[in-house]
């Protein structure tokens, strides 16, 4: 998948959070520890460094929410991350983003912190995040 089309489904799936540009996204994937999992209408960037998995940004096209794509994508992302010898797998969610919260508590994710400030919002303001880890050895 294109950063192009990533920055186009996230444009449409972060409805309160500011997106990605395209070139946002390529200089991320440029970078030696980053990765890229990805469905027709959805995907997952994230980070391995060490034996912890980071992930960057999930999203899938509002239109293909809610049918599986994006626990496939997390299936696979915990698969190769316990290829590659990662014991725990840590993101942030944004205080506001309920539903993204209760898709994370399902899938074993538990809080462990939060970061004032770390979202930037479409409106400017700002969102605090929670900041969640899974143990996956």
């Amino acid at each position: 998948m294109t950063p192009e089309r990533c920055a186009e489904i996230m444009d449409r799936a972060y409805v309160q959070m500011r997106p990605w540009s395209a070139r946002d996204i390529a200089d991320t994937l440029a970078a030696k520890h980053s990765l890229i999992l990805s469905q027709d209408q959805g995907f997952v960037i994230a980070q391995i460094v060490a034996d912890e998995c980071e992930i960057l940004a999930i999203a899938t096209d509002p239109g293909a929410q809610r049918k599986g794509l994006a626990s496939s994508l997390l299936s696979k992302l915990i698969t190769v991350a316990k290829q590659q010898g990662v014991t725990r797998i840590l993101l942030e969610v944004a205080l506001q983003n309920a539903p993204a919260q209760s898709f994370y508590t399902a899938k074993g994710f538990a809080p462990i912190g939060t970061r004032p400030g770390y979202y930037t919002l479409r409106d400017g303001t700002k969102d605090n995040a929670m900041l969640l880890s899974l143990a996956i050895a």
